[in-house]
């Protein structure tokens, strides 16, 4: 899996198709994705000690990493990667503009 946690990546199936956001947490065992905004579900939370009121909340679920594709910030577009080895150490680097994933 190429993408990795504070990555941009735009997704480009689904509801929420067109929207970029950061990666917040990535899975790679599973091929999964945690992206900021997307793919938000409702949670319940009974009382507890903590949380006395308990209540529901919103909260960003798991995407599969083939919904999402890194986004070039500089030159605004969304771009598969591909590994190159630049001064002796492997880079992602961006197919469609040739810069290096920061």
């Amino acid at each position: 899996m190429r993408i990795k946690k504070g990555d941009k990546v735009k997704v480009i199936s689904g509801a929420y198709k067109g929207t970029i956001g950061e990666v917040k947490e990535a899975f790679p065992k599973e091929d999964k994705v945690i992206v900021e905004g997307v793919n938000m579900v409702k949670k319940h939370l009974r009382p507890t000690q903590q949380d006395p009121d308990g209540g529901i909340i919103e909260k960003e679920a798991k995407i599969h990493v083939s919904n999402v594709m890194l986004y070039d910030e500089k030159a605004k577009v969304a771009s598969r990667i591909k590994m190159e080895v630049r001064d002796g150490k492997k880079v992602r680097v961006y197919k469609k503009t040739g810069a290096e994933v920061k």
